[in-house]
């Protein structure tokens, strides 16, 4: 009777452990290693991606992956080769949530996953923080959107950026309020970051420096919706003008209740507001607003580009898709000009590197920043924002006259 049970006992443990090994998941692939898939199409090389896909910036955020995400799968279905192997690009996408501290773990998540290079972060407040940590992985990083100048000013020299910096930004919406509103006091906001702190101190030296009164400064947050306070005591000052430094989601509230006090102000902002989501958030009171993008408009990026982009993703790129588009693109040829995937080998192409792309010809001056990057101001005009004049190299061209330049 013992031997009977004791047979049937372990027979039932046989079982068990039969049925467990074929119910057991599988574990979850490593995301720094190479899947099989990945090597049957040619050797994997991941290239990263940061930017906010959650928030109230999502939908930039979203746009800068795209932009990415179509150089990596064009790169692929090219065909590339790097030291006489098949490659397969791979683009390994973060959220870093438009926060510092998200931002550098994210950062160096990447590291860990063994990328690259990296394209991002969207935001300047989180490209700084994490910049170190990708300077210590000797890790090439492009952004096609951060304008503080203190990104590149670290002495860093594997960080990049293929739009202009808020210092180029900020005297050329100034500059152009000036000389085409030409108010007599002037409003600054922002929204307490990185981005929104330093374009809005750039304005607010051009407007002083034009002799233009600018009234103490007003802070919100990058959360804030609630403008009413501080709108309602600017207006007990009347100022002519008012300028924004922050982004659409926070800037659209702004606008809207600005002008439900009965404010006349004309109000500015900077790229981070400059989107067709502001008539969304602001309603009416978002047409003839003002606003600068640092580079050129989306709508004069390449035709091929804009074509294959709207093919993709069944929309026009939002704001700053050609420049990270590009930004994934540069790191690509760099690779292909070195004849290698390896962050040491292609760093020294990328510094030297005349690359022409969507945006124009990209090339990168000491620290980094693009040399000759352009400026341009928009308005809003029946709900859609319109580009109205393009600076460079301190020549300000109205839109019609910068397209003849471009051949388009």
């Amino acid at each position: 009777m013992k031997n009977s049970k004791l047979a049937l006992s372990l027979l039932a443990v046989a079982i068990a452990l039969a049925a467990c090994s074929k119910e057991s998941p599988k574990p979850a692939a490593d995301k720094g290693a190479a899947t099989p898939a990945a090597q049957a199409g040619g050797t994997e090389v991941r290239i990263g991606h940061v930017a906010p896909l959650t928030g109230g910036i999502a939908h930039l955020g979203k746009d800068n992956e795209n932009g990415a995400r179509l150089a990596v799968e064009e790169a692929n279905a090219a065909g590339i080769k790097i030291d006489g192997k098949d490659v397969k690009f791979t683009l390994v996408a973060e959220d870093d949530q438009a926060d510092p501290k998200v931002g550098t773990t994210v950062a160096q998540k990447l590291v860990d996953a063994k990328v690259v290079g990296v394209v991002g972060h969207l935001n300047s407040g989180t490209s700084i923080p994490a910049s170190s940590i990708y300077n210590q992985a000797g890790l090439p990083v492009i952004s096609g959107s951060a304008t503080n100048p203190k990104l590149t000013e670290q002495g860093f020299k594997n960080q990049f950026r293929v739009v202009g910096r808020d210092d180029q930004q900020g005297p050329a919406i100034a500059s152009y309020l000036a000389a085409e509103r030409k108010p007599k006091v002037v409003a600054v906001i922002d929204d307490a970051t990185a981005y929104g702190e330093g374009i809005a101190n750039e304005v607010e030296k051009t407007l002083k420096a034009a002799k233009i009164q600018v009234l103490p400064r007003e802070k919100g947050t990058d959360k804030t919706t609630d403008w009413k306070a501080i709108l309602t005591k600017l207006r007990g000052r009347n100022p002519d003008a008012v300028f924004y430094g922050g982004m659409d989601a926070t800037g659209g509230p702004l606008l809207k209740q600005g002008k439900e006090l009965g404010m006349k102000a004309v109000f500015s902002f900077g790229d981070g507001a400059c989107t067709d989501k502001m008539k969304e958030l602001a309603g009416d009171a978002a047409e003839g607003l003002l606003c600068s993008q640092a580079g050129i408009p989306p709508q004069a990026a390449s035709k091929k580009f804009l074509d294959a982009y709207k093919k993709k993703f069944g929309q026009d790129p939002i704001l700053y898709a050609p420049f990270t588009y590009d930004a994934a693109n540069l790191l690509i040829e760099a690779m292909k000009k070195a004849n290698s995937s390896d962050p040491k080998s292609y760093l020294p192409e990328l510094q030297k590197i005349s690359f022409s792309g969507s945006t124009g010809t990209i090339e990168f001056d000491d620290k980094g920043d693009r040399k000759n990057a352009e400026m341009t101001i928009f308005t809003m005009k029946g709900g859609k924002i319109e580009p109205i004049a393009v600076i460079k190299s301190g020549k300000t061209l109205s839109y019609e006259e910068f397209v003849k330049t471009m051949g388009k």
